[in-house]
């Protein structure tokens, strides 16, 4: 009878997540399914999928993967040593810092790329500062180099958190007895910071390349409409073309980007290390 009693309130409990999971999660990716493998009037084709070789959408899908992956790079080199900063660093200013970082995600989206777009222009303040010591302008607003300044701002914190939460748990013995065998600082960095840091940095990795891939907003903002990625391919296909079919087609090639990512989490971060941040924030 107990047994029954909790198998009923385990049930009843979990019911708002069932339903959260049915009608956020399958329902929508069964409607972008049903639209992907369908044309307009509703006969199977697998030619929405196979469009992403087409000129437009291939180009379009090389320019984001590109810029998502130079955006990931920068975003690492910049993350990793400001971990390491951060994990030495005392208990008061740890706080304060990591407070810092964590400050733009709870701004809206939007609003921080305006930010960079105002920034960027032309007449921005950038520019203007540069004029004031006699610096030639930097004109990269409307182009990819801007597109990447504006992923690595939005997301760098998606990669110094799990890092920095990968790092702080390392047992400080294991580095102690590392220098007491001899070990350099680069050594101690090389073969046993960096392999204890890689779930760290795998979650890191897939929470900032991921987005990038699949960005729109940016590339609109800081673009200028002049660098086209796929996630702005799709979205003109919903909104502008009415391309239901077309969007939703290309929309499953991407999921397939989505779906490795979740692979290489499960594969180096088994123990959610580096996904989580830590109790100590």
């Amino acid at each position: 009878m107990r047994r029954r009693w909790l198998w009923m309130n385990k049930r009843i409990f979990s019911s708002p997540f069932l339903v959260f999971m049915l009608c956020g999660t399958i329902i929508p990716l069964g409607v972008i399914a049903f639209y992907g493998m369908t044309d307009r009037s509703g006969n199977f084709t697998l030619d929405n999928i196979t469009a992403i070789a087409t000129g437009e959408h291939w180009q379009a899908l090389m320019l984001a993967l590109g810029l998502a992956l130079i955006s990931t790079i920068i975003c690492l080199v910049i993350a990793f040593p400001l971990g390491l900063i951060l994990k030495d660093s005392r208990l008061g200013k740890k706080g304060f810092m990591v407070f810092i970082f964590i400050l733009p995600m709870w701004m809206n989206f939007l609003l921080r790329t305006m930010a960079w777009q105002v920034l960027l222009e032309r007449n921005g303040i950038i520019n203007q500062v540069l004029g004031f010591f006699g610096i030639p302008a930097l004109n990269i607003i409307n182009t990819p180099a801007a597109v990447v300044l504006g992923m690595v701002y939005d997301y760098l914190p998606f990669m110094v958190l799990p890092i920095y939460n990968a790092l702080i748990k390392i047992d400080k013995n294991i580095i102690e007895a590392a220098y007491d065998l001899g070990a350099s600082h680069a050594q101690v960095l090389a073969k046993v910071i960096v392999p204890l840091s890689v779930p760290g940095i795998v979650s890191g990795v897939t929470m900032v390349f991921v987005p990038s891939l699949t960005t729109f907003a940016v590339s609109n903002m800081l673009g200028g409409g002049k660098v086209n990625l796929i996630g702005n391919i799709i979205e003109q296909e919903f909104t502008a073309s009415s391309n239901w079919n077309l969007g939703a087609g290309l929309s499953l090639v991407m999921m397939i980007f989505i779906v490795i990512s979740m692979a290489f989490i499960e594969k180096f971060d088994r123990n959610g290390e580096g996904s989580v941040i830590s109790k100590k924030l």
